[in-house]
């Protein structure tokens, strides 16, 4: 295996762990007070990564202060693009995932390599072959398999707004993909992006706060923490490698959220589940040959 390859897997699967902790938080956040909207925990979720990305940005930024390049307004477009889908798919994953079970949240938010393959094929012009596309939806069928999501009744719009939230994040990974292999830093992608999300936060959290105990706000720290590891994990893995190689291995969120579920929440995964979670590693090791 290339190491470049061997990289994006790692990164990636590092931030399907960090992402996984964020929604452990998220979930954990409204046992211990009041409900708390969407908006305000997506507030404290980019505004933790924010701090961490400027703070790496400076770092980089001193330690490359004979590098003088400006970014190009092409560059400038996929930033603002990337934040724009970033925040719409973050929003209506929380709308989404406030209204309806978790299990099903975390299965329509999955659709994103999905679809950042298909955008990264339209868009980037990146080949995909019928092997990876066949174990793309074979790790897809092993996450339906786990969670069992379905389109009925009254939850349909918040059910449908949790695949707007997959589409979303596959359009952001495709200009993150596109923007790392212009050289764009890792660090300057995440700070823009979580400085557009929390930018756009504010005017809803000012027309309706949510008070929060303490015990919330620490919780939401750890939300944020998290984010920030999925966030750099996911940035630099499209970073070292196309989505069509690696993109499978952002299922791997599907695994630890199962295994928080059952250390944190005594849940116990059913048979369908376990030959989902087979269906999901059997395609990343053919994915990875």
């Amino acid at each position: 295996m290339e190491a470049a390859k061997l990289k994006g897997i790692i990164s990636l699967v590092v931030s399907g762990f960090g992402f996984a902790l964020m929604a452990l938080c998220v979930r954990l956040c409204d046992d211990y007070g009041a409900s708390i909207s969407s908006f305000q925990k997506s507030f404290f979720r980019n505004a933790v990564a924010l701090v961490i990305a400027l703070v790496v940005f400076l770092r980089v930024k001193k330690e490359r202060r004979d590098s003088s390049a400006s970014l190009s307004l092409s560059s400038i477009l996929l930033l603002l693009t990337r934040s724009i889908c970033g925040t719409v798919g973050i929003f209506a994953n929380f709308y989404a995932l406030s209204r309806i079970t978790i299990a099903e949240g975390q299965t329509l938010n999955k659709t994103a390599p999905f679809f950042t393959v298909i955008f990264a094929l339209i868009f980037l012009k990146e080949r995909v072959g019928w092997r990876q596309l066949a174990s793309l939806c074979l790790a897809f069928s092993g996450v339906l398999l786990i969670t069992k999501p379905g389109f009925a009744g009254e939850a349909s719009f918040s059910l449908a707004m949790g695949l707007v939230g997959g589409v979303g994040a596959g359009a952001a990974y495709t200009c993150v993909r596109a923007l790392r292999t212009r050289g764009v830093e890792s660090s300057l992608i995440i700070l823009f992006f979580s400085l557009f999300s929390c930018l756009a936060s504010i005017p809803f959290i000012a027309t309706g706060f949510d008070p929060m105990t303490w015990t919330q706000v620490l919780i939401l720290l750890g939300a944020g923490a998290g984010a920030a590891i999925g966030q750099f994990g996911v940035t630099l893995a499209y970073g070292f490698a196309p989505p069509k190689d690696i993109a499978v291995f952002d299922y791997s969120n599907i695994l630890f959220t199962a295994a928080f579920g059952y250390l944190f929440f005594a849940q116990v995964p059913d048979l369908f589940s376990c030959f989902g979670f087979a269906a999901i590693i059997f395609a990343a090791v053919k994915l990875a040959r």
